[in-house]
């Protein structure tokens, strides 16, 4: 199955291209230059370099402007040029956003790229919906992950506690707790904790109420859970607050961009698979182990894939089909996936996947992501227009709450309302 589309990217250097498409030539014959933006760490650069340098060197008369940036910094650069219209020709998308920038008409359908476009051929069927809003192609996926409970078996073994396999929640929190009160410090005399405060982050919120039973939105993109249900959660950690057992906010604002289990001062933490390249990057000496996350019922974990990215096109772009054979050889070519391994994710295309020596690292998130295959829900639709600013807004007023300027009963209050007005206005 071939496609083609044309979308709007963005990039953060001086050479980001104008209202009018970016590079030179083109239908003139000359010399194609693309730009492409991604979110992520030097660890993804050196490798979406490796992978460039190797296409352009395939491609003569194509360059490609390269620019990256962490992922809170991405989406409001993408929104600023989205606004001018000068986004990219390729972007890195989340499905996060993915129906925001469609539904602006700041991305064009895959089917309108004249020639061979992207082949779809490898992914799973199941996963190419994830990049469609109303029945049109915006995102090609690139990989697939799932959430996991890492843990770094080096930490825990200096402070001497260990967390029971597939633990429940109530067995999660004490080993926060003994984690925190067990006195191990970092090198430089920082205290070592069990995790932050994962309340905020509404993938894991997501994942919880999967494990209830509730689905976080309606077919007409309404909130499916109540004020209740989020308050219910949020307090869940209360007693870990209240003895001060998780990482304080200002020591993870502190770390910022590192995350407090990158930085080796926390002994776990909650998020996708593909995390796993930059968690072993960023610290050498972790000793990365996966399994899913607590839950009270084993067979229940909430768990799905989901594509851990996608690629798309600006819809200003003046080379829409060479920047499809870009996606393309990203997506399909079997020494790209070499490349990457699982740093994006496990990969989706066969083309890619079946090619692949996994060793170390990479056959672990494999191994991880076989493992749980039988205790996988549906994976969900691209979420609703406007999920990127819920998402966001609910770490913010959870780091309120951490920092004890509003309670967990107001927070609740206040994002549901602020949440509800949110899809209102993006319907």
């Amino acid at each position: 199955m071939r496609i083609a589309a044309v979308l709007t990217a963005a990039a953060l250097t001086t050479t980001a291209c104008g209202s009018s498409g970016s590079g030179d030539g083109g239908e003139d014959g000359g010399d194609v230059n693309l730009t492409m933006t991604w979110w992520g760490n030097d660890d993804r650069a050196q490798r979406y370099n490796e992978a460039i340098e190797a296409y352009e060197a395939e491609n003569p008369g194509v360059s490609v402007t390269t620019s990256f940036v962490d992922y809170p910094n991405y989406w409001p650069a993408r929104a600023t040029e989205a606004a001018g219209r000068s986004l990219p020709d390729v972007m890195q998308m989340d499905v996060s956003y993915l129906r925001q920038f469609a539904s602006n008409g700041q991305l064009l359908d895959f089917a309108e790229v004249e020639g061979d476009g992207v082949d779809l051929s490898g992914l799973p069927d199941p996963l190419i919906p994830s990049g469609q809003v109303e029945g049109a192609q915006y995102g090609i996926p690139v990989a697939t992950n799932a959430f996991t409970l890492f843990t770094d078996a080096a930490g825990l073994a200096q402070v001497g506690v260990e967390l029971p396999e597939n633990p429940t929640w109530e067995e999660y929190h004490d080993f926060l707790r003994e984690v925190a009160t067990a006195g191990g410090t970092t090198e430089d005399g920082q205290p070592v904790y069990g995790a932050g405060d994962y309340t905020g982050v509404f993938w894991m919120f997501i994942h919880w109420l999967n494990q209830q039973g509730i689905e976080a939105f309606t077919e007409d993109g309404e909130l499916g859970f109540t004020q209740d249900d989020l308050e219910t959660w949020l307090s869940s950690v209360d007693d870990l607050r209240a003895e001060g057992l998780l990482i304080p906010p200002a020591r993870i604002n502190q770390l910022s961009p590192l995350s407090p289990f990158d930085a080796g001062e926390t002994t776990s933490e909650m998020t996708w698979d593909n995390f796993a390249a930059g968690y072993a990057t960023n610290n050498p000496d972790v000793e990365l182990e996966l399994q899913p996350i607590p839950s009270d019922d084993p067979e229940n974990p909430g768990l799905f894939l989901k594509p851990s990215m996608l690629f798309s096109i600006g819809a200003n772009t003046d080379h829409p089909e060479e920047a499809a054979a870009l996606i393309d050889y990203l997506v399909n070519d079997p020494e790209v996936g070499d490349v990457f391994g699982t740093s994006q994710g496990l990969r989706a295309s066969s083309f890619q996947r079946d090619a692949m020596t996994m060793e170390g690292l990479d056959a672990e998130v494999a191994a991880y992501e076989e493992s749980i295959e039988p205790l996988l829900v549906d994976s969900p639709p691209p979420p609703v227009e406007g999920f990127g600013t819920i998402e966001a807004r609910l770490l913010e007023i959870t780091e309120n709450i951490n920092y004890g300027t509003v309670s967990v009963e107001d927070a609740a209050a206040q994002w549901y309302s602020e949440a509800e007005q949110t899809l209102a206005d993006n319907q």
